[in-house]
């Protein structure tokens, strides 16, 4: 059936989106060798690599809208691939930046995806399917870290590339571009023309900048933020932090080591949305606040689990073992996939006519984690490489509080309608 083709597809895509977003984590060895970069400026490049994603995610969420996801899956991977494609033959690391920065926005294929099955299944199936698209999607990056240092080693010799990381982004760079042509031909943008109709007519500015500041749009956004914004620092990072954290100097095993975070965080998630799902429907109270919010009961305890597995990641440092470093990194992965389950389950629950525009926001603030974190991570001024996850989870505690206050149950009951801009105080454009 079309609806199953279209989950197939945008998994898929997704999947190789994410594989090739972080598909220099696992070379950030071999690439600091040639450029000469020291262990900072690795972790600006792993910053980097989440720069365009907020307002790429906004956008293309918007644009799935009005011009239907396959055309916008379509033109990013095909952009993204050549863009690899070009960073393979990079002599300079100025080329190299920018070439893998725009690589990077490989990310904001995220919400294109979350749209198309949006207008492919119903409402019933939504949170199964979802789940399943995001959760296999980005699992991507545990692919990459486990496939993409073992295909392509120090020594690989190919018709084009010895260097092994040239090879591996000249090479994703040609799946990616035909995959592009795959997405494009087999694709289709909605389960009727009325729903095509519907969906573009109701893409409009207005509407837009009404539900993007509501105080439930608002909060999940953050919550994102430290969940799935956080998943995006550590793909990026913890190679390289398992790497020289460890003196662990084998590419492989520190690659391999990172991969169980990944799995952890991709493949868990939909576990997050399932227990939502049950709570609401059985009417469980699981914690001894917010009675009666049943999907914002199980979110809260996520986020805090959040933040107390990434206090004990610098205690694991600490001890100097990498083998409990690497377990505690599994435990955070399971932390951020549960929540990030969570948040999704309560998008549609909490703003059912208006998923996809929450979807968005949500998708895109929810990346600006990955850009701050490794810096934090990295950062010069602080004594070792453990420390910047406790600072990290510090920084989150004021999250977790405004969450805390969104939940209540006299607040959540109108965090779709109350916000920072009433509806009147929006711009109206006439969309033709």
């Amino acid at each position: 059936m079309t609806k199953y083709r279209t989950l197939l597809l945008a998994t898929v895509g997704f999947n190789f989106s994410f594989l090739i977003w972080f598909s220099f984590a696992p070379f950030t060895g071999p690439i600091a060798e040639e450029f000469g970069l020291t262990v900072t400026e690795i972790g600006v490049l792993a910053s980097a690599a989440i720069w365009l994603a907020p307002f790429g995610r906004i956008l293309t969420g918007w644009l799935s809208d009005r011009f239907g996801a396959p055309v916008v899956f379509a033109i990013v991977l095909a952009y993204v691939g050549v863009f690899s494609i070009w960073s393979a033959f990079a002599a300079s690391y100025a080329v190299f930046f920018g070439t893998r920065l725009i690589v990077a926005t490989a990310g904001i294929t995220f919400v294109i995806g979350i749209q198309h099955v949006s207008e492919w299944f119903a409402e019933s199936e939504l949170g199964t399917a979802e789940g399943v698209y995001a959760g296999i999607g980005n699992a991507g990056a545990a692919a990459g870290a486990l496939v993409l240092p073992r295909v392509f080693t120090a020594g690989w010799n190919g018709p084009l590339f010895s260097a092994n990381w040239r090879a591996a982004f000249f090479y994703t760079g040609v799946v990616s571009i035909f995959l592009a042509g795959v997405y494009y031909v087999f694709g289709e943008a909605a389960r009727s023309t009325e729903k095509r109709r519907a969906t573009k007519q109701g893409a409009t500015l207005r509407e837009w900048i009404f539900t993007a500041t509501r105080y439930g749009t608002v909060v999940l956004a953050l919550a994102y933020v430290m969940t799935f914004g956080l998943e995006l620092s550590m793909n990026g990072w913890l190679a390289t932090y398992y790497r020289e954290g460890f003196d662990t100097q084998n590419l492989v095993i520190a690659s391999t080591f990172a991969a169980t975070f990944s799995i952890a965080a991709g493949l868990l998630r939909p576990i997050g949305g399932y227990v939502s799902d049950r709570l609401a429907r059985a009417e469980r109270n699981i914690l001894p606040v917010f009675t009666g919010r049943y999907r914002e009961q199980w979110t809260f305890f996520s986020l805090c689990l959040v933040v107390c597995t990434m206090l004990a990641m610098t205690l694991a440092g600490l001890r100097g073992t990498i083998l409990l470093a690497v377990g505690v990194g599994f435990l955070v992965g399971m932390a951020c996939a549960f929540a990030e389950g969570a948040i999704f389950a309560q998008v549609p629950a909490m703003f059912p006519n208006s998923s996809g525009a929450v979807a968005g926001v949500v998708g895109g603030v929810g990346t600006v984690g990955g850009i701050v974190y490794p810096l934090v991570y990295a950062a010069p001024v602080l004594p070792n490489l453990h420390v910047g996850y406790a600072l990290v989870a510090i920084s989150m505690v004021p999250i977790v509080a405004l969450t805390a206050w969104v939940f209540q149950p006299d607040v959540a009951e109108r965090a779709n309608e109350d916000g920072l801009v009433s509806r009147r105080d929006a711009p109206r454009v006439t969309d033709d």
